[in-house]
């Protein structure tokens, strides 16, 4: 049972109607995470932001997706792997072993694999990475301006699993659970 009132797009007024009704024209639905967020509009107003201006960032869409899932993996968030599972398939076109492989942070592409490896270390780390953990990324290609978009894809990626952990959000996506691969 949620444990957070997902407001219904209808009954939403003021900021949090504005921001409901670009999603709706956006999307052509309001999904269960925004609904909920919500109820904080500047909760909501932030997470849209970051969302898009990463997604126009140098590691682009399709990392961005394959990031979401490694984190939402890490956790333990199945609203998120749910979501990103749909959209990474029916919305960006990637191939299902390619999300199933991000879940376990790995990539058959050695960038994208690097990058998935640098979010699991910040996460495990909190942050606290090490000169050769940078180094390591770097060696594997990744610019400056892209380890700071690993970081801020991790934050985002945070941000949405812990809501939805908190929450308990009513997933409104194909389920698919922390763990289970097919």
């Amino acid at each position: 049972m949620t444990r957070l009132k997902a407001i219904n797009p209808e009954e939403a007024t003021g900021k949090t109607k504005e921001l409901f009704d670009a999603i709706q024209g956006k999307l052509g639905m309001v999904p269960n995470m925004m609904r909920t967020m919500g109820n904080s509009p500047a909760l909501l107003e932030g997470y849209l932001n970051l969302s898009s201006i990463l997604s126009h960032g140098k590691l682009g869409g399709k990392t961005g997706e394959l990031l979401a899932l490694t984190i939402g993996e890490n956790n333990s968030c199945d609203y998120c792997l749910s979501a990103h599972s749909f959209i990474g398939e029916k919305l960006v076109h990637i191939d299902t072993a390619v999300l199933q492989n991000a879940r376990s942070g790995e990539s058959a592409e050695e960038k994208t694999a690097a990058v998935l490896k640098f979010a699991n270390i910040l996460l495990d780390k909190k942050g606290r990475v090490s000169d050769d953990d940078v180094d390591a990324a770097k060696a594997a290609g990744l610019t400056d301006g892209e380890i700071g978009e690993v970081v801020g894809h991790v934050g985002l990626n945070v941000l949405t699993n812990y809501f939805n952990n908190v929450a308990n959000t009513a997933i409104d996506f194909p389920v698919v659970r922390v763990g289970q691969l097919v």
